[in-house]
């Protein structure tokens, strides 16, 4: 800030002598000194990489979300199903709200608002699970693919439900309240990740789906070589 004292006060003193002695209007003129401009190109040059620190600090240091839900509100989801959509078929979901609220009301919203739709399966791993829920994954870019999210954490609901084929769970990072939007469907039995994901649903149908999904040709870091599209449809009971 201080460096911009000595322009300021050049401007004040220019703008005094060009309004003395006329009638009307004046002009401005800043007597800008190389040093000044040195220092306003650092300024310029710092500024995005400021910005972009201080985005980060306020993701880290974020509270997860984590909400209590009434009575009503828990029989509503246990009511709701969600219906992911592929080129291989349908998988229909059912929820386990007694468990992990917070993700399935996660999950619906963003589903809700489309969040998920042309995003793909960008993981998938035969005998294990097959991941998406990534935002980046619209993107051709796969670089990109796996590391996206919204711009908040859900704080953990772990519990006892066992990983077998068919569950719902949320993917993360290493902190335990740190999964945003990626989810992933096992394929089989995964006793290793309980108690260490949350699992929040179950698919109820269509679980050849996921089969022949997991099946499909990959590339070295497990992401389909053929984009496999999703869109999320929420039904709610009237």
């Amino acid at each position: 800030m201080a460096s911009f004292l000595p322009l300021l006060n050049t401007c004040r003193g220019k703008l005094q002598q060009e309004s003395r002695g006329k009638k009307t209007g004046f002009r401005i003129k800043c007597g800008m000194t190389e040093k000044a401009k040195e220092n306003l190109m650092k300024i310029f040059r710092i500024l995005p990489v400021l910005i972009l620190m201080l985005m980060l600090v306020v993701s880290v240091f974020a509270e997860p979300v984590h909400k209590n839900f009434t009575d009503k509100e828990i029989k509503k989801m246990a009511a709701t199903k969600a219906v992911i959509e592929t080129k291989f078929g349908n998988m229909e979901l059912k929820f386990f709200p007694d468990i992990a609220p917070n993700h399935i009301n996660n999950f619906i919203e963003l589903a809700k608002k489309g969040f998920y739709d042309g995003t793909i399966f960008h993981r998938v791993i035969p005998g294990f699970m097959i991941q998406g829920g990534d935002p980046n994954s619209k993107n051709p870019d796969r670089a990109k693919h796996g590391i996206g999210g919204p711009d908040y954490t859900i704080k953990a609901e772990f519990s006892g439900k066992p990983h077998k084929k068919g569950i719902l769970s949320m993917a993360r990072k290493n902190e335990p309240d740190s999964a945003g939007s990626q989810f992933f469907i096992c394929v089989a039995d995964a006793p290793s990740l309980d108690n260490k994901y949350t699992v929040f649903g179950e698919v109820i149908s269509g679980i050849e789906a996921a089969d022949q999904i997991v099946s499909q040709p990959r590339d070295r870091r497990d992401n389909p070589v053929d984009r496999i599209e999703i869109k999320v449809k929420i039904i709610e009971k009237q």
